[in-house]
């Protein structure tokens, strides 16, 4: 039943918007099976971050969502940006969904964010699910601002719309 709410749940309609300063965090995360923290200006002083929320890690949606992420990195490279997602849901997971050649395949770090803290400072957090960050992405500049924003449930979109967002930034 859990996971039939995730796949009909609403996203918060207010999400941080291009210019909006991207909130500062940092989060335990896992990067092909190996723990380590990360830390947003860290990854920001490399370039720009798209950082993507997701319901929960091992759900049908997410895969796809991580998997595109991953069949895609290459092309986030040649602009420059770093991916990476973070979920409140199944954290216990994330070693194992960071690896799985279905999901991440290794390619980008997912962290954990127990709480649906960092996705409450991001307004990326589903209506009826409160504890659940929602399908939202954001291309975060160098200068920590929102250089752009996407909300949809749908997970196959997510992609693409954050590919545009680097290529409109110039990078």
């Amino acid at each position: 039943m859990r996971l039939i709410s995730a796949a009909f749940a609403t996203p918060a309609l207010a999400e941080l918007k291009p210019g909006d300063p991207a909130p500062a965090f940092s989060a335990p995360a896992y990067l092909a099976g190996d723990a380590f923290g990360f830390k947003l200006a860290d990854a920001l002083a490399e370039g720009p971050v798209v950082v993507y929320f997701f319901p929960a890690a091992n759900t049908p949606g997410c895969n796809v969502e991580a998997a595109l992420f991953s069949q895609a990195i290459d092309r986030f490279k040649a602009h420059g940006v770093a991916v990476i997602g973070v979920t409140a849901g199944n954290v216990d997971q994330l070693a194992e969904f960071s690896s799985n050649t279905e999901t991440c395949a290794g390619k980008f770090p997912v962290a954990a964010d127990s709480g649906a803290k960092i996705a409450a400072d991001y307004d990326a957090v589903l209506d009826n699910k409160p504890g659940w960050a929602s399908r939202t992405s954001y291309l975060v500049a160098p200068d920590g601002r929102i250089a752009a924003a996407y909300t949809d449930m749908n997970p196959s979109r997510h992609v693409r719309a954050m590919l545009d967002a680097a290529e409109a930034l110039g990078n």
